[in-house]
């Protein structure tokens, strides 16, 4: 049976689990912030790149051969997968983790090498003998452009030398702070255009260089938009999934010590209670 003093350094202790899990998600809440103002602002700009390319593809560029629209048989995938850098943020990782597992259940028999982006993804697969094609770790504490921009080169020469057949990547979409969906999504080749969207639907552009061209320089440039994106809306998630899980956190270290002090508090009574009983039994046997 646990003593008095037990209840009391296990209260202590939840009291301090408590101040570290708040002060943790008040630093997800400030990172959150910062992040999902750059995931959100940075939308338009990639929409707005893929409509441009839609336009450029209707204008004539179909039959352009340019390397990154090559289609081919997909024997040889690339996967590129972002989870989070650190732990102690609810099921984000999971459902990454699940995600990354029903890619490659669904592409059995296909010879997949993974690109890792964050630390547990690729401390999760290296576990499971993957093929491994390199790794990217702390580049999502704080998101750049030249990392996304070096990471579609590597991706374009890989898939321009023949090295892949495909390209995918999986990632978490921000929604909310308290809604990220993991999806997965094929980089390469590119399809400039939507085969569901009908005529009409897209805004036209007028451009004075040959289609050609335009597509040439826009196709590496989509490349790089969409891995940066993805790299923003993979960190935003992970904030807000730490942020919630710490709250959460917080609130059940606040359960348990009152929990906790409301059994402290029976026990005190009922030794008090059994001195007092003790003195009066030992008065009565006196007299």
């Amino acid at each position: 049976m646990p003593s008095l003093i037990d209840f009391r350094r296990r209260i202590r202790s939840v009291k301090n689990t408590q101040q570290i899990t708040k002060a943790m998600k008040m630093v997800a809440a400030a990172k959150l912030r910062r992040a999902q103002q750059q995931a959100v602002q940075s939308r338009p700009y990639a929409h707005l790149l893929g409509d441009m390319l839609a336009s450029v593809a209707a204008a004539g560029a179909e039959d352009c051969d340019h390397p990154l629209l090559a289609q081919r048989t997909e024997k040889k995938i690339l996967l590129v997968f972002l989870a989070g850098e650190k732990g102690l943020c609810g099921a984000f990782n999971g459902q990454l983790f699940r995600e990354g597992q029903a890619f490659l259940k669904a592409h059995a028999g296909k010879d997949i090498s993974f690109e890792f982006v964050g630390r547990k993804g690729r401390d999760f697969f290296r576990r499971r003998k993957v093929k491994e094609a390199g790794e990217w770790t702390n580049v999502l504490v704080s998101v750049k452009f030249q990392t996304a921009r070096d990471l579609a080169k590597k991706l374009a020469d890989g898939f321009s030398a023949g090295e892949y057949d495909a390209v995918y990547t999986i990632y978490s979409e921000f929604r909310s702070a308290l809604s990220q969906t993991p999806i997965a999504k094929r980089l390469l080749p590119l399809k400039p255009h939507n085969e569901d969207e009908q005529p009409g639907m897209r805004e036209e552009f007028i451009f004075a260089q040959p289609a050609e061209t335009m597509l040439a320089r826009l196709l590496p440039r989509y490349l790089e938009i969409a891995l940066y994106q993805a790299m923003l809306e993979s960190a935003a998630s992970e904030h807000a999934s730490r942020m919630t899980a710490m709250d959460a956190a917080t609130r059940n270290a606040g359960e348990m010590v009152d929990r906790l002090t409301l059994t402290l508090n029976r026990k005190r009574q009922a030794a008090i209670t059994t001195e007092i009983i003790e003195v009066v039994s030992g008065a009565a046997a006196a007299s």
